[in-house]
């Protein structure tokens, strides 16, 4: 369930920061307003436990994209802003995007990215906070190969979570395309602990390749 929190009114890199630092996330509406939300349950994904399909297993063994990160940050965020279907709207708004490229710039915004003959065709982006990674959102591209990209991409996170010292994957909800992953559901006040622990934890994105 999400509820709303209502907090300073602002939107900008730091106060972004300090709504992921209180267990907080935002999602803007059509007319422009930007939400910051609480869910409880919240959703975690295990860190080095995580559980993969056998036929993605196979798809992933065979290596089918280049994986990149951070080369096309905004771009993976443009691509995730785009409206799935009628019922299923895009929550990033234009102002959003910049904001959290800002944090890319600063190191706390990453993106995972799937390449296809020189072509983006997946990609996935977050927050990083010492040994916490907000997951965010995702995006595949069937139409130019992409099929399954977004899914491969999660798998490259997490490899890269797990060699980098990471200890909480946030994912925020559970549904379906995530739950097949093992991840689980756990209280609010749970996951505030965990939080605070992970967030002190010394970790690093920018591993050797």
């Amino acid at each position: 369930m999400y509820y709303h929190v209502d907090i300073a009114h602002r939107f900008d890199p730091e106060s972004v920061l300090t709504g992921y630092l209180n267990g907080f996330f935002p999602m803007g509406e059509e007319d422009g307003t930007i939400h910051w939300i609480v869910s409880d349950p919240r959703f975690v994904l295990p860190v080095g436990s995580m559980r993969v399909p056998k036929s993605l297993a196979r798809l992933d063994r065979k290596r089918p994209f280049e994986f990149r990160v951070d080369t096309a940050f905004r771009r993976v965020m443009e691509f995730c802003a785009q409206d799935r279907t009628e019922e299923n709207r895009s929550w990033i708004l234009p102002r959003m995007i910049d904001v959290y490229c800002e944090l890319h710039r600063d190191g706390f915004a990453h993106s995972v990215e799937a390449w296809l003959g020189g072509v983006l065709v997946g990609g996935l982006y977050g927050v990083s906070i010492g040994g916490a990674f907000f997951g965010e959102s995702m995006f595949s591209r069937r139409e130019v190969g992409g099929t399954n990209a977004s899914k491969l991409c999660l798998l490259e996170l997490q490899r890269r979570l797990v060699a980098g010292g990471f200890v909480l994957l946030d994912s925020q909800e559970a549904n379906d395309h995530m739950a097949q992953f093992g991840g689980e559901e756990i209280p609010f006040e749970e996951y505030r602990e965990r939080l605070e622990l992970a967030v002190q934890t010394p970790a690093a994105w920018d591993i050797a390749e």
